[in-house]
């Protein structure tokens, strides 16, 4: 386990520094690598820069840009001074990241050339400085260049800088950035439409690191591919701070993961590690590898006999390998519950995926295992250092709401202290508002969200998490929402139309005839679900979902734009 002084991301990215000098911290597929060395030049100039456009410890900066090492370059040198990062979502509207702009105060934002037009009709007499990230120069903002007002922002960053300098002088204001200080407010992407401030502190953030190192065996000889927004999370702790922790080097996907910008990134750099949401995994297996097995009679029909899809399956999992570079050794999957006919498929086809559980309110990681520990349907065990209780459960399933405990747990909700009360208790514990159960061995097994059960006329709750996960395993089926209205069960569905075209011929008929093909397609979905969900957990309606649900940013389901 990795042993610090303190609990910071200074002390972090010191260690490091001096354990991994010369090799590559971060770079681009193409390119722009930058070793341990550069990083902390990089990071203290930056640093230095920001300090001599006013900024001080505690005040917040925003990042609003695509990954790339500038992007990790730039949190670390926010975070180390003692300052506060506001990671932004790339996919938020202009008016969600205006809101964050002016809810957190922040004072500078380093954003991209790509993204600038969300922020060029912003005006706050707070965020004074705007940071182009692709090269650190200073954007003329042009909102702000009124002489009178650039006259009275500049005397803002000088009275900003001597009120800091005479804190630290007479003791109020320490200059060494201790553990319970704040180093980001993540604004969550809200499945219900509400954004919320989580405050995560340094302590927060590199304890889950460092309980994420106490079970997986990441060294420095690893290459993580990095994918998903560092906005976010899961790929800020764990596809930045925790590789930087152990001297991974992480190549960061500068565009979002289409198959024609994963593939050659995937040759370039055969990663030994990757982090994914479920959706990843599930689109190739649902696109690519089913696909090829229903393309011939022969393997469709033999896909059937359980002890021969298993083969199929072993030789469908070496050539996955290879996709993925031929070196991949861990697949680590969060973000969201994986598919069950997913989930066996890897498991059968051999294939290294790891599983875990966590929250942005928990920094994020509360569970898991690593590629040899994984067990069907579970989210993992407890990290070293938290704590999971069961509160309130079920006398016969056992199922009841997670509750966490533990140094990775959030501070609160930045300017929302009811919403915090609601979330916390005094004693510590988080509620999660996620169900489920916990095995004698210790391993989460999840149900669902609190919010999104529905409680049949018999009072039993029926979980929609559940029933989507039979419905997709029907091949034609990319992604499904079940929720209840008017007392009746519903299921949206979404298709895989290039799937229907090539199975089903589509193409070669009428509008009509297409059309009773696809009803009757629903119809077998529905009637295939009702045969194995409980009676009272049975579909009463099934509607095409011809367009793709709206998605957070790390790939959830909008439900409330659909309940």
């Amino acid at each position: 386990m990795v042993t610090l002084e303190k609990m910071t991301i200074t002390e972090v990215l010191k260690r490091s520094v001096n354990l991994f000098a010369g090799k590559v911290a971060l770079s681009g597929i193409d390119g722009n690598a930058v070793s341990y060395n550069e990083l902390n030049n990089k990071v203290e100039k930056i640093s230095n820069f920001l300090k001599d456009q006013g900024i001080v410890s505690g005040d917040r900066v925003a990042i609003l840009s695509e990954n790339s090492p500038n992007w990790g370059i730039s949190y670390l040198a926010i975070t180390t001074m003692g300052a506060v990062a506001v990671p932004i979502m790339t996919e938020f509207q202009s008016a969600d990241v205006h809101h964050i702009l002016r809810h957190s105060g922040s004072k500078a934002i380093f954003i991209s050339a790509k993204l600038y037009e969300k922020v060029e009709e912003f005006v706050s007499e707070n965020l004074n400085t705007f940071i182009l990230i692709d090269d650190f120069s200073i954007i003329p903002h042009s909102k702000s260049t009124d002489l009178i007002s650039t006259t009275l922002k500049e005397g803002k960053r000088e009275f900003a800088k001597i009120l800091d300098a005479a804190l630290k002088f007479v003791g109020v204001k320490n200059e060494e950035v201790d553990e319970d200080d704040l180093a980001a407010i993540v604004y969550t992407s809200g499945t219900t439409g509400h954004s919320k401030g989580v405050m995560l502190t340094h302590k927060n953030i590199v304890f889950d690191a460092i309980a994420t190192s106490d079970f997986v065996g990441v060294t420095e000889t690893d290459r993580m591919l990095s994918q998903l927004p560092l906005a976010h999370t899961m790929e800020c702790t764990l596809g930045l701070i925790f590789p930087i922790m152990v001297g991974v080097s992480v190549f960061y996907l500068e565009k979002p993961p289409t198959a024609a910008i994963l593939l050659p990134a995937l040759k370039k750099v055969k990663p030994t590690i990757m982090i994914s949401v479920p959706l990843i995994i599930e689109k190739i297996y649902k696109m690519k590898i089913l696909p090829e097995i229903n393309r011939k009679a022969l393997t469709r029909n033999l896909y059937k006999v359980p002890v021969l899809r298993k083969k199929i399956n072993k030789v469908a999992g070496k050539k996955l390998l290879d996709t993925f570079g031929g070196d991949l050794r861990m697949f680590c999957i969060g973000g969201a519950a994986l598919a069950p006919d997913v989930e066996n498929f890897l498991g059968e086809a051999k294939f290294p995926y790891a599983v875990g559980y966590g929250l942005t309110e928990t920094a994020p990681l509360v569970t898991g295992t690593d590629n040899f520990k994984v067990r069907f349907g579970a989210a993992g065990t407890v990290l070293y250092g938290m704590e999971v209780k069961i509160v309130d459960p079920d006398t016969t399933t056992g199922e009841g709401e997670v509750y966490i405990k533990g140094p990775n747990v959030m501070k609160g909700y930045y300017k929302d202290p009811d919403k915090t009360k609601e979330v916390l208790t005094e004693d510590g514990w988080f509620k999660s508002g996620d169900l489920g159960f916990m095995d004698k061995e210790g391993y989460l097994f999840l149900k669902g969200r609190s919010k999104n059960v529905i409680i049949g006329s018999n009072g039993k709750n029926i979980y929609p998490e559940e029933i989507e996960s039979v419905i997709n395993e029907n091949s034609f089926v990319l992604e499904s929402l079940v929720y209840a209205s008017a007392g009746k069960i519903i299921a949206r569905i979404h298709l895989n139309y290039e799937e229907l075209d090539e199975e089903l011929g589509l193409k070669d008929v009428n509008e009509s005839e297409a059309r009773k093909k696809v009803d009757n397609l629903l119809n077998e979905i529905l009637m295939m679900v009702n045969k194995r969900v409980s009676t009272f957990s049975k579909l009463n309606k099934v509607i095409e979902q011809p367009e793709p649900f709206e998605k957070t940013p790390t790939k959830k389901i909008k439900r409330y734009l659909y309940t």
